[in-house]
């Protein structure tokens, strides 16, 4: 049993191996206006050993905010543009003959890096997209008759365009599972667009991922602290309740009518949807929900999980987990809002 000895020995451990936090994100807003969400989610996944989904339209500073977090922690940073003429060996590497030496030696692709943007990923097909599979569950790849371990840390960023649909090829859901988190990367605001055009529309020559000033990204933040702030994120204490909480949420996904729980059209709410979900939340759902959640409350110098941190990262967790019924895409309910009404309508602690 957890003592108020121990939650207090977390707590400093918290507070003096998240004091980087701050400083990481200023620096990182050196370069990207907004997307604080965005950067936090990243963060988040970094702590927890996880992957993410980036889905939003181009031009909203993805690839530029991946590439300044990793510039910011010190990490060596690939980024592979997914087309549909795109291989595996293109992704993980293969085997090169040696004339000299007249052997085959392993050549190791760009997913051996720290941070890899697999950018439109969907926009290769699926033996492509599976090369990614080992790499992002094993975090090692396999070249010929040799594996080879990958870096620590390891995370895959993936985009997708939501619009785009035509020479597209949708990921499994197996490999879609296997994302801690799915983001929508919105617009900025009207002042941060404003900030955007008053600093970024100039004509010089200065480096994609400069700051304002002209001044490169410091690394404020080397991967070593990074490794010994995710060993204190797994002691983040997290009571019973709140465990039965993310339960509930999981299986509310799987038998929404044992939690009484109902969907309705996202418009003005008057038609009752009988059957939305055609699929629900893996045990991954629940795992991510939990270590997620202790990634939230971390970022907030905190050494115990409550309820708000779990539904801050709840729809971002359980969006892309969830398939919705023919009859729920009729109505234009979608997994977003079906996540929303579970919330809404499952019992907090």
């Amino acid at each position: 049993m957890t003592t108020a000895l121990d939650i207090n020995e977390v707590q400093e451990l918290v507070e003096r191996h998240s004091a980087f936090v701050e400083e990481l994100e200023t620096e990182v807003g050196r370069v990207v206006v907004g997307q604080r969400r965005l950067v936090d989610r990243l963060l988040i996944a970094l702590l927890c050993n996880g992957h993410v989904l980036l889905e939003g339209m181009p031009g909203l500073a993805k690839t530029l905010t991946c590439r300044t977090l990793a510039s910011a922690i010190d990490a060596q940073f690939s980024r592979i543009q997914f087309t549909p003429d795109l291989l595996p060996a293109d992704v993980v590497g293969t085997q090169i003959y040696n004339v000299k030496e007249q052997t085959f030696e392993p050549r190791r692709g760009p997913v051996f890096a720290n941070f890899v943007l697999a950018d439109e990923i969907n926009r290769a097909p699926a033996k492509v997209q599976s090369a990614l599979l080992e790499a992002m569950q094993e975090r090692q790849v396999t070249i010929g008759d040799t594996t080879f371990p990958l870096g620590d840390p390891f995370v895959v960023l993936a985009t997708q365009n939501p619009i785009e649909q035509e020479g597209t090829y949708p990921l499994p859901e197996a490999q879609v599972d296997r994302f801690l988190f799915k983001v929508s990367v919105g617009y900025p605001s009207r002042d941060e667009e404003r900030t955007i055009l008053d600093t970024m529309a100039v004509a010089d020559t200065r480096p994609r991922g400069a700051a304002p000033d002209g001044g490169s990204v410091k690394a404020v933040v080397s991967p070593d602290r990074i490794r010994a702030a995710r060993a204190v994120v797994d002691r983040i204490y997290m009571d019973e309740k709140v465990k039965e909480y993310i339960l509930d949420l999981v299986h509310a996904t799987r038998d929404p009518e044992a939690f009484r729980v109902s969907f309705r059209s996202p418009g003005d709410g008057s038609q009752r949807i009988e059957k939305a979900i055609q699929v629900g939340g893996s045990p991954r759902a629940t795992i991510a929900l939990a270590v997620a959640a202790k990634g939230h409350a971390f970022l907030r110098h905190r050494a115990h999980v409550t309820p708000d941190d779990v539904k801050a990262i709840g729809p971002d967790v359980l969006r892309h987990r969830i398939l919705v019924t023919y009859e729920a895409e009729a109505e234009e309910l979608s997994s977003d809002h079906i996540v929303r009404q579970i919330f809404d309508q499952v019992e907090v602690p």
